[in-house]
């Protein structure tokens, strides 16, 4: 019921068509005056019709509580089979509706225990009116309820209860409140009527956009278009609403102050009863901060920064895909691994920033040579892999396949690269393996396959590919042994000097060279050149060279105590990796005053590749040697790369002929010139010259005739340990001095 007012119902004769009986029959004392008969006869059937007619279940009470009569709402509700404590509901005539609410109460049913002290305040005459909204739900549905209580009047002692199903209301108030509180969320909303017209933003909205509401208002979205995207974008975009009564995606908009922004856009259509599209309400979120973070990720994660290449983790996902696709057709596949050749020296005597010019150009050529969907990545440093799919469908033309690509590449690679002002060379060294129905099976092994073979390609001469088979990998396995077995030999000090002497021309000692040999379990010597090699690839020649330089400074120490060995040179190797060491001058240094021996009495021995790196170090640190008076030899000249600008400023006292040149000597007239060329060079730059690998006395006669006067070789002695050396030098004449 919506009148608050006390009910009021004219005292009228009972009637048989009546449910109002009892007290409601009689006039109570001090009532107003009886109608006429017909009169009241009519009243009370007119309020008997209002009752029938009213859509609440409305109910009499007696002043005890007691229900008198119901309307036929009520008795309708009370037909209806209910569930345990709704007496509330579904009380029936004759019922004592307090003692009901209050075995509800009891049984836990909410606004039971309210209701029957609301009820007993009307009745008691406390209260003209009581109201309340209680839930009264079932297991099949959730429904509230409005029950409204005012007392009898006309001097009529009891109240009328009315229940009034407010269901509907209640959940479309919770509706929107819900509405209203999802509107005004952090993701900007935007409703719009069937035509498109905004009718209204929240402040999300403004704070992405720009555009408060007012500004929005009236206008369509079309206010945010940015641009980028054509109209079957947006065709796509409204046959799927359409379609599908929603849309959602990624879209680049346009806020207010022209910035254009990614957003993540939601569109749902709104439809009335009839089915019609009403309006429509979308969600957007500007994801300009987390679609750069995410960008960001994937690219740290999954591609190189400098050349924006695929890094190794992608490369390695992508081989691990194609392995498995290569199960199911018959075309082989091929992976080339690729090196660029003296990139190193290329980066150290120009600069890194060069250095990654020259990478992001490869990376360019590599790219334009490339078949559509073949994929080239870039591992790290200088090194490139490039993948090939769908190459022959046997062995042969596969590799013919791969070797014509690689052809192609190699001459893409060798082309002139412009690196800022530097015009510049480089070439390639490059490996390839094949692969097909899923083998290799891991990806990993298809890599280190290549990787072998771009090394046989630089063991070959460099700028040149090579293709893997079986012999390769055997060859790595017994290096990879090898270096374990060489690693126990240092723990170990399983290493001796022997040592070969240096001559004048009269044959007699000047000097000797220590050279290192490694004693196996069985008692043999390996020669250096099988490990020395491997030592300085693995940087295990770091502790192996202090060894040789310590036992040689110890061994020059006992030749000083002895007459006839007093004056000669000691002639020690030193690699590019010991003298790149920074406190390299203080370990030799140590190592002199340790053993007390004469710094002029050590000779260190650099190779032409030392010069590739780093030359001005290496000057500085050959200077403070020089000072306190060791002297140098320049080893194997005439075979590297040196820089005549270089030589002349290197504190150098002695060039060493390589035995390559000596060798053929007697026979080759290159050599000869090759030789003299030496020789000629060392007395304008005032240097000693001593020939390595003298054999025989043919070659030792073109030599002097040529202007050389030091030799080394077995024609004199083969390396020897030191007491065998001694004896030698003793039976010879005494040493004349220092060279």
């Amino acid at each position: 019921m919506t009148n608050h007012q006390p009910l009021q119902f004219a005292p009228c004769a009972g009637s048989a068509e009546c449910d109002f009986s009892g007290p409601a029959a009689d006039v109570q004392p001090g009532a107003a005056s009886p109608l006429p008969p017909v009169i009241g006869g009519l009243c009370h059937n007119f309020a008997c019709a209002v009752l029938d007619a009213m859509r609440e279940q409305l109910a009499v009470l007696g002043p005890d509580g007691a229900i008198l009569t119901v309307n036929p709402a009520w008795r309708e509700a009370a037909a209806t089979r209910h569930q345990p404590g709704q007496s509330m509901l579904y009380a029936e005539v004759g019922c004592n509706y307090l003692q009901l609410c209050h075995d509800a109460a009891a049984q836990g049913a909410e606004g039971a225990a309210e209701a029957e002290a609301g009820i007993k305040a009307v009745l008691a005459g406390e209260n003209n009116l009581f109201q309340m909204e209680y839930p009264c739900h079932t297991p099949a549905a959730r429904r509230w309820f409005r029950m409204t209580v005012s007392p009898m009047s006309f001097g009529w002692h009891g109240a009328a209860v009315a229940q009034e199903d407010i269901t509907e209301r209640h959940l479309s108030e919770a509706n929107l409140r819900i509405a209203a509180t999802a509107f005004e969320s952090n993701e900007g909303m935007m409703v719009t009527d069937s035509r498109g017209i905004i009718l209204k933003v929240n402040q999300a909205f403004t704070r992405i956009t720009g555009y408060a509401m007012d500004e929005a208002v009236g206008r369509t979205p079309r206010m945010l278009s940015s641009g980028r995207h054509d109209a079957e974008f947006y065709r796509a975009m409204w046959a799927e609403i359409g379609e599908h009564g929603n849309w959602s995606g990624e879209i680049w908009n346009r806020r207010k102050n022209g910035e254009v922004y990614p957003e993540h856009l939601s569109i749902t259509s709104v439809r009335d009863d009839s089915g019609r599209i009403c309006n429509y309400v979308a969600a957007l979120t500007d994801v300009t901060l987390s679609k750069a973070a995410s960008d960001e990720i994937r690219n740290l994660a999954f591609y190189d920064p400098l050349t924006r290449l695929p890094n190794r983790r992608m490369l390695l996902e992508r081989l691990r895909q194609v392995l498995d696709a290569s199960k199911l057709h018959e075309r082989y596949g091929a992976l080339m691994f690729i090196d660029l050749d003296n990139f190193k020296t290329l980066n150290d005597t120009l600069g890194h920033s060069v250095g990654d010019l020259l990478l992001q150009q490869v990376a360019d050529r590599l790219q334009a040579s490339l078949r559509l969907g073949d994929t080239v990545a870039r591992l790290g440093g200088d090194e490139f892999v490039v993948l090939l799919e769908g190459l022959g469908c046997t062995e042969p033309a596969a590799a013919a396949q791969a070797e014509h690509l690689g052809d192609k590449i190699l001459a893409e690679l060798n082309r002139p690269y412009m690196l800022g002002s530097h015009l510049c060379h480089s070439t390639p060294s490059m490996g390839a393996t094949l692969f097909h129905d899923g083998w290799p099976a891991h990806p990993e092994e298809l890599l280190m396959q290549a990787d072998i073979a771009m090394y046989q390609a630089k063991q070959a001469g460099r700028n040149g590919m090579r293709f893997f088979d079986q012999k390769m990998q055997d060859k790595i396995s017994i290096r990879a042994r090898l270096e374990e077995a060489l690693r126990h030999a240092i723990v170990e000090q399983r290493f001796e000097l022997y040592y070969q002497p240096q001559v004048d021309q009269q044959g007699r000692a000047v000097g000797a060279e220590a050279l290192i040999r490694w004693q196996q379990a069985d008692g043999s010597f390996m020669s250096p050149a099988r490990f020395i090699p491997l030592a300085e690839e693995t940087s295990l020649i770091l502790p192996i060279g202090q060894w040789v330089m310590e036992t040689a400074c110890a061994q020059l120490r006992q030749w000083q105590d002895l007459p006839h060995m007093a004056q000669l040179v000691m002639a020690v190797n030193v690699s590019a990796a010991q003298i790149h060491q920074r406190d390299f001058f203080e370990q030799v240094h140590e190592l002199i005053c340790c053993h007390g021996i004469d710094p002029a009495r050590l000779k260190l021995e650099l190779t032409e590749g030392l010069l590739l790196e780093n030359i001005e170090e290496i000057i500085g640190t050959m200077e403070q040697l020089r000072k306190i008076g060791v002297c140098f030899s320049l080893d194997d000249f005439g075979t590297g790369y040196s820089s005549l600008q270089y030589l002349r400023r290197l504190p150098l006292s002695q060039l060493k002929i390589d035995r390559s040149f000596v060798d053929e000597l007697a026979a080759n007239s290159n050599d000869q010139a090759i030789v003299t060329t030496i020789i000629a060079m060392s007395r304008s730059l005032g240097l000693d010259v001593i020939a390595e690998g003298v054999e025989n006395l043919e070659q030792r006669r073109l030599l002097e005739q040529l202007g050389c006067h030091r030799y080394q070789g077995f024609l004199y002695s083969q390396p020897v340990p030191a007491r065998q050396l001694q004896r030698w030098v003793a039976a010879r004449h005494p040493p004349l001095g220092i060279i």
